[in-house]
């Protein structure tokens, strides 16, 4: 029964919501958010029946928030932790272990709708690819970017954190409330990717074309810098590193070693990552499994959305794509800087497709903003060389 309530609940709360964006950004499309409600909550169910067939992380989350009860911490407890102690609230109130996975489901949703803000907002512009699909529904609506942020665990709350983070930060000052939830929750399920979006919004900032006065700048660098030495204990922390450690590399190594030999042995899509040269790194990360060393069904689905991604991202190899990045607005610089800093960490402990194809949610969307941009940049300059190119008839 509270299934049911909360279903209505969240949907007409999703309709309200919808609504007030519409009246701040009446450009988007009320069609495109209503099917992304829809979308999301279809992949729900997937993901629900995927937990009565085989075991699910969904599950030992909610058993932790029950065991909690009413002595939940939402600021002392990072990863792990924070999830067992956000649900706990709910899961005290009585809800169900289905209304629990459905309301966080919800949660990635919000990060989808932001993710349709972040895209529209910085590039206005349609694009279509492979001669008939525009590019913007179809980043939105990736099957394996719905399953895996659709249930109760980290990957539903990091990406809507993500999402608010990169749609707040163009205009923090007007956005902080957005931002300051967005970054709240990316830091508290990982301490280490907050780092790397710092990293790429420092770097976005002070190298994006855009002409930044000095004291925007030393304002930046100074908030920026502050917040890492203040939550350098928690950062570390999270990849077992001592805040008084000598050696922060070779420790990160080590832990990189034990994470990845315990994710290669832990199911049967294990690949020696470690062995692999840092390019093979990164495309197995990207663009991994593809048909040929598919883990089950769920991989196959998958191979078939990382061929996709394969081919998209192949249309910024080029040397036009150079001299577009060197010169490129801040938005997009933040997202590169982002993408790749954060892909690099994953590749030293990831070593098993499975989990490669949940954690790869987190970024890839940084990735796609960045092949977007480029792409709705060369149609536009095709679009007014041909103006130009074109003779008025007298």
């Amino acid at each position: 029964m509270d299934f049911v309530l909360l279903l209505l609940l969240l949907y007409f709360t999703t309709q309200l919501f919808i609504g007030k964006i519409l009246e701040k950004y009446p450009t988007l499309s009320k069609k495109t958010l209503n099917n992304l409600f829809l979308y999301h909550l279809f992949f729900f169910v997937v993901y629900y029946i995927t937990t009565i067939i085989s075991r699910s992380d969904s599950q030992e989350y909610y058993r932790n928030a029950s065991n909690i009860g009413g002595n939940w911490n939402l600021i002392g407890n990072t990863s792990t932790k924070f999830i067992d102690n956000f649900a706990a609230p709910f899961a005290s109130l009585g809800l169900s272990y289905e209304s629990v996975m459905l309301l966080f489901s919800w949660f990635g949703f919000i990060g989808f709708v932001h993710a349709y803000l972040f895209f529209r907002e910085n590039i206005p512009l349609n694009v279509t690819v492979f001669k008939r699909y525009d590019l913007l529904s179809l980043i939105l609506f990736f099957p394996n970017m719905h399953f895996w942020t659709a249930s109760l665990g980290k990957g539903s709350l990091i990406f809507m954190g993500l999402m608010m983070f990169a749609f707040a930060i163009k205009r923090p000052r007007q956005r902080i409330v957005t931002l300051l939830i967005g970054g709240y929750f990316v830091y508290m399920i990982r301490p280490a990717v907050m780092l790397f979006v710092l990293g790429g919004v420092m770097i976005g900032l002070l190298t994006g074309r855009e002409k930044l006065g000095i004291g925007t700048r030393i304002i930046v660098v100074l908030a920026s810098v502050a917040f890492l030495y203040s939550a350098s204990s928690t950062i570390l922390g999270s990849v077992n590193i001592d805040q008084n450690s000598e050696n922060v590399v070779d420790d990160f190594q080590d832990y990189a070693n034990a994470q990845s030999d315990r994710l290669e042995t832990s199911a049967g899509s294990g690949v020696a990552m470690q062995s692999y040269p840092l390019p093979f790194k990164f495309f197995t990360f990207w663009f991994r499994p593809l048909f040929v060393d598919s883990p089950g069904i769920l991989g196959l689905f998958s191979s078939a959305e990382n061929l996709v991604y394969l081919l998209l991202f192949l249309k910024i190899f080029n040397l036009r794509f150079i001299g577009f990045i060197r010169k490129a607005p801040y938005m997009v610089k933040m997202s590169a800087i982002t993408f790749l800093l954060a892909s690099y960490a994953m590749t030293f402990v990831m070593s098993n497709l499975g989990i490669i194809m949940r954690q790869k949610t987190m970024v890839m969307y940084f990735g796609f903003f960045v092949v977007y941009y480029f792409l709705a940049e060369e149609q536009w300059k095709k679009e007014q060389q041909q103006k130009l190119n074109v003779t008025p008839i007298v």
